[in-house]
């Protein structure tokens, strides 16, 4: 049988001689004789326990209503991050599209729009000329 290491001796007193389950005035704890149970007396003396357990129970339901708000948040939230994704999706695929329509066009006209882009550079630089050699002093 193995020994409880908050036993201190063969005999003695759990937790070093000091009641472990007592919180206030009016509780206090004692082991049943030549058993491991636990007895609690509760002093009459001291009756504010019970509106301490209604403070307590409004605060259990206070915390009860908060997380349901917090699921019902997180819901809404996954709902909202669902039609994002759908619509995202949506998105990629309409422009996945067009950049294939795109390419499909580049590749039917050819590589007229290279000499188009050359010509309007010459067509900018003999403006320029132009320009220079009227307005010279």
């Amino acid at each position: 049988m193995a020994t409880n290491p908050h036993r201190s001796g063969a005999g003695g007193s759990l937790y070093g001689g000091a009641a472990p389950y007592r919180s206030r005035d009016g509780l206090s704890t004692r082991t049943a004789t030549g058993s491991d149970e636990i007895q609690l007396r509760i002093d009459p003396m001291h009756s504010d326990l019970d509106d301490e357990i209604t403070g307590l129970h409004g605060q259990v339901r206070q915390l009860k209503n908060i997380a349901q708000e917090i699921g019902s948040e997180a819901k809404f939230q996954r709902d909202f991050l669902d039609e994002l994704q759908v619509t995202l999706m949506r998105a990629q695929a309409g422009v996945k599209n067009n950049i294939r329509k795109l390419n499909l066009s580049i590749i039917r006209s050819g590589n007229n729009h290279i000499m188009h882009v050359v010509l309007f550079a010459l067509l900018c630089f003999f403006i320029l000329y132009m320009w220079s050699k009227m307005f010279k002093r």
